[in-house]
């Protein structure tokens, strides 16, 4: 005697059959009516922003970016006026006798966490009175790609000779050698103000208002 066999319940599909059913034929296949209609969209915008260009009624893209109209700045004929204590492009600073405030100290280099700054210190010539005491910046070097625009450099350095007020940022270049700012450039950059030298004004060795000591005068 065999065992007793059951007949086999035929499975549910879970699924719901769809019926495809052809729409529009060969013009809405091809995308044709949604392109035209997306080129009129533009061609709408392009003419009436063009209209409140020429009428001078463009809304300003700071304060009125929210309204109708154009809502984009045209840069770099336009730009969105960055805060004052914007971390900017790096500067060297100047005394007011055009030469450099940096004393290629290293303290800048040594405080920068992503290692951009590099520095080669060079003796002043034999007979110049600032010899023995103070050196200067044979190469000063900035990679702005490697900056994390922290500030400590700014923040180091004990004759803020270096400064990142100039409010603007680094321009797109095509290679990352022009990404390199080196001495000559660096003092070639203006503050806000648009001057070259320092908005905190330090008393140089040798004047009657240092506080410091000096080789020639010491407190022996």
């Amino acid at each position: 005697m065999g065992s007793p066999t059951f007949p086999k319940k035929k499975a549910k599909l879970n699924a719901t059959p769809v019926t495809y059913v052809p729409r529009g034929g060969l013009a809405v296949e091809s995308y044709l009516p949604e392109i035209f209609r997306g080129v009129g969209v533009s061609m709408k915008h392009f003419f009436e922003n063009t209209r409140e260009m020429i009428r001078g009624q463009r809304p300003d893209p700071v304060l009125d970016r929210f309204d109708d109209g154009i809502t984009t700045i045209s840069y770099p004929e336009q730009k969105r006026p960055y805060p004052e204590r914007f971390r900017g492009v790096h500067r060297l600073t100047t005394r007011a006798d055009g030469s450099m405030r940096c004393v290629a100290c290293l303290c800048c280099s040594t405080a920068c966490p992503a290692q951009c700054i590099f520095i080669e210190a060079g003796e002043y010539e034999p007979g110049d009175p600032r010899r023995g005491y103070e050196r200067f910046p044979v190469k000063f070097v900035v990679d702005e790609l490697r900056c994390i625009f922290c500030g400590y450099c700014v923040e180091a350095c004990p004759c803020d000779a270096i400064r990142m007020d100039t409010g603007v940022h680094a321009v797109p270049y095509d290679s990352r050698e022009q990404f390199v700012y080196e001495r000559d450039l660096l003092l070639s950059f203006e503050g806000r103000d648009g001057s070259f030298e320092t908005q905190n004004p330090r008393h140089e060795p040798g004047e009657a208002t240092h506080p410091g000591v000096t080789r020639e005068h010491g407190p022996h």
